[in-house]
């Protein structure tokens, strides 16, 4: 395995593995990594001739006021990992790298960015996209993984490499979750004990939701108010939102005819957790 610091280095090894007919598999994190990454890069290891995983915790994401400063960062643990699954290359640029001085360019998805996260998140998404489109551009992947954790920045990525008719495929991989059902992150390291057994709640609110939905509600609002009924229990310090929304557009469905995704974000202490389920009729 080979950790690259250099943009010109790591697209030099990415166009010479294109020309010699390798896939390049892709993981982009920000590092941090547990066994939810690690379902990607095993997914990508199995499915690509190479793999490559980018840690880069970027700062134009970050809100002023958020935990950019504070967000974990284990380079030296990070790249044992990647080295027990099998990863061919580590890019792992600075910040003066991705953004030199005069940088100006920045990547929007209009109105997909702009609601759930991005409502109390605001240039979020817009951070995002513009570093996965400058991560595409110098990894050159046929595939890149993420989890389904994340799924409104998922829904925008792809938004953005069809709109941009960027050449690569965008693979969303299901959540790995703790065994009481937390979804794994990097912050939930920010928990303290108690809070760490109020986290379950999210999944606890999710599950009533697929039961509502397997029992024949379609209502949202009826799913959202025992949602967040379940959730108060824990008297929670916020809930940013629990939406029902078309699980290709982000719209708001007030009935749902086949597929959803219900989606939260809800703040313990200082921590923001978010967590989703798609369900079916």
């Amino acid at each position: 395995m080979r950790v690259i610091r250099s943009i010109k280095v790591m697209s030099e090894i990415s166009r010479d593995l294109r020309r010699k007919g390798k896939t390049i598999g892709f993981v982009p994190t920000m590092g941090a990594l547990h066994r939810g990454h690690i379902s990607l890069i095993s997914q990508a290891v199995k499915e690509n001739d190479n793999v490559v995983v980018s840690i880069f915790v970027n700062p134009i994401q970050f809100g002023p006021k958020e935990d950019f400063k504070r967000y974990p960062r284990n380079f030296s643990k990070d790249a044992a990992i990647c080295s027990m699954h099998k990863v061919d290359y580590i890019f792992y640029p600075d910040y003066c790298q991705m953004y030199p001085e005069g940088f100006k360019t920045y990547v929007t998805v209009n109105e997909l960015s702009d609601i759930l996260c991005g409502a109390f998140r605001p240039g979020h998404f817009r951070g995002v996209t513009t570093v996965v489109a400058k991560l595409f551009n110098i990894v050159q992947p046929d595939v890149a993984y993420f989890g389904q954790k994340d799924a409104q920045q998922a829904i925008i990525i792809k938004r953005m490499v069809c709109d941009l008719n960027i050449p690569v495929k965008i693979k969303v991989m299901p959540i790995v979750r703790e065994k009481d059902g937390l979804a794994l992150s990097s912050r939930n390291q920010y928990l303290n004990a108690r809070q760490r057994r109020d986290a379950v709640v999210l999944y606890r609110a999710l599950n009533k939701a697929r039961d509502l939905v397997k029992s024949g509600c379609v209502d949202a609002r009826r799913i959202i108010n025992e949602m967040k009924k379940e959730i108060n229990k824990i008297n929670p310090k916020k809930i940013d939102y629990i939406s029902v929304v078309d699980p290709y557009n982000l719209k708001q469905i007030a009935q749902i005819k086949d597929k959803a995704l219900i989606a939260l974000a809800v703040w313990l202490g200082k921590t923001r957790l978010i967590d989703n389920i798609i369900v079916r009729i």
